[in-house]
């Protein structure tokens, strides 16, 4: 049989625990009993006799017969013996008469039986409840001058009757309600693991906006929160990755497209070669332009792959903005911004290249995005555990909702204008990554308009 939902597995599991469980209970009982009660309930039941042969011993004017007919009736199973071998019985008759041969002499003679005690081990019915006259205990007396041999037992069924049946039905409707209640609360724990597996194959279908009603505070209601969220990730993911294929697309195509158009410009004999130079000029910007996304594609790419095997040597960061300062000076006087910096000599553990790569995309950000005779100001701080390294412009700003996408891949802020200044939209992405991969922080304040300020952190490490 082969049980393949999780509800069948779980109720079946918690059913056969209940059964096992119920055996080994019955078992370990039944155990108890043999090893200790069985003896306690011998002796209870031999200082019984002796009670009983003791008073018939003292008044001998009373009935023996109607005295023992009153213990039968009080529910005790009793067998009288008397010297002459007869027999009486009292009580309820008992199952099995199956005395052993010989005792009734031998306890004539003054030996006392233990039936009770001595009575063979039984797996599923204890001799507490054995209906047989070997289950009994047995002891002599006298009774006006003769010998008898009494064996007596406790008559269970006269005693129990009522109490057998109260304890079969509690039994069956106990476990009729356990299993009833095993099944709805099964169903109640794997209806949610249910839904969850339905909406992994709405995601697998690509389906992402789902909404789950599970309302738990239990491990599953904090996995179906955790659902949720992944699935609002992975849409943003798709979205991103939507995005990212058009603008790959669209910043491929549209150089190529270009280089094409003034090549098919440059074959035409009629054009002049001062028209010539200005298409040449023109395809040779754009295979810049192509050079410097590949690039920064690769560099994407490599710091991806690179994770774990950054080469980690000492970097004065004062040196590196200072060297990327004068690499873009021409930049910067071109457009007339004033540049001003203050600069501790501190330094970190890093990757050299890639720090460098953060501080070129930084600033040539803050150049291409400046305004004409704006400013950029660099300050770089030291702390006891941290390097603070703060780029601020007076560039065309930020609102929030550009904030929020700034470092996504191919994300260009205000698209209008972005394709009108040179730049492939993965500089901050690859900022980003190296920030984090360096283990640290990196944090923005802009406002439409009046310029954007960076805050990136760098531990000493």
């Amino acid at each position: 049989m082969i049980i393949k939902s999780l509800y069948s597995k779980f109720a079946f599991i918690t059913i056969m625990i209940m059964v096992v469980s119920g055996i080994i209970s019955f078992f370990l009982s039944n155990a108890y009993y043999q090893i200790k009660l069985k003896q306690q309930n011998d002796e209870k039941i031999m200082n019984f006799a002796n009670e009983i042969a003791g008073f018939a011993s003292k008044h001998p004017l009373i009935s023996l017969q109607d005295y023992l007919d009153h213990i039968g009736a009080i529910g005790y199973q009793i067998l009288l013996v008397n010297n002459e071998g007869n027999k009486e019985y009292f009580g309820s008759s008992f199952r099995e008469k199956n005395l052993p041969e010989g005792i009734p002499e031998k306890v004539l003679h003054g030996e006392v039986y233990h039936g009770i005690r001595s009575f063979p081990h039984k797996t599923f019915v204890t001799g507490f409840f054995a209906n047989e006259l070997k289950n009994t205990v047995g002891i002599a007396f006298e009774y006006k001058s003769k010998k008898y041999a009494m064996f007596i037992r406790p008559d269970i069924k006269l005693m129990f009757n009522e109490m057998h049946i109260l304890f079969g039905w509690m039994l069956i409707i106990s476990i009729l309600l356990s299993i009833l209640f095993v099944l709805i609360s099964t169903k109640y724990l794997v209806n949610p693991i249910r839904k969850l597996n339905k909406a992994t194959r709405e995601i697998a279908e690509g389906n992402f906006s789902i909404k789950l009603d599970i309302d738990r505070s239990d491990e599953l209601g904090n996995l179906a929160i955790s659902f949720t969220r992944m699935s609002q990730k992975l849409a943003k993911v798709d979205t991103l990755r939507k995005e990212l294929m058009t603008n790959i697309s669209h910043d491929i195509q549209s150089p190529l497209a270009n280089i094409k158009g003034y090549l098919a410009l440059l074959e035409n004999s009629e054009k002049s070669d001062q028209e010539k130079q200005q298409y040449l000029r023109v395809v040779h910007s754009e295979v810049n332009r192509l050079s410097s996304l590949t690039k920064q594609l690769l560099l994407l790419s490599t710091i991806e792959g690179k994770k774990d095997l950054m080469e980690v040597s000492s970097v004065n960061i004062a040196e590196q903005l200072k060297a990327v300062i004068h690499q873009y000076e021409w930049s910067i006087l071109d457009k007339e911004i004033m540049l001003s910096y203050s600069l501790t000599d501190a330094a970190v553990k890093g990757d050299r290249a890639l720090l460098y790569s953060v501080w070129e995309n930084l600033l040539t950000n803050a150049i291409k995005y400046n305004q004409e005779n704006g400013t950029i100001d660099i300050k770089l701080s030291e702390l006891e555990l941290e390097v603070v390294i703060v780029i601020k412009d007076s560039g065309v700003g930020l609102n929030q909702q550009e904030i929020e996408r700034i470092f996504d891949r191919f994300y260009r802020a205000d698209a209008s204008r972005a394709r009108s200044v040179e730049g492939t939209g993965l500089g901050l992405s690859i900022v980003k990554s190296i920030v984090d991969m360096h283990q640290g922080k990196i944090d923005l304040t802009s406002e439409k308009g009046k310029g954007t300020t960076f805050t990136i952190i760098l531990p000493k490490l």
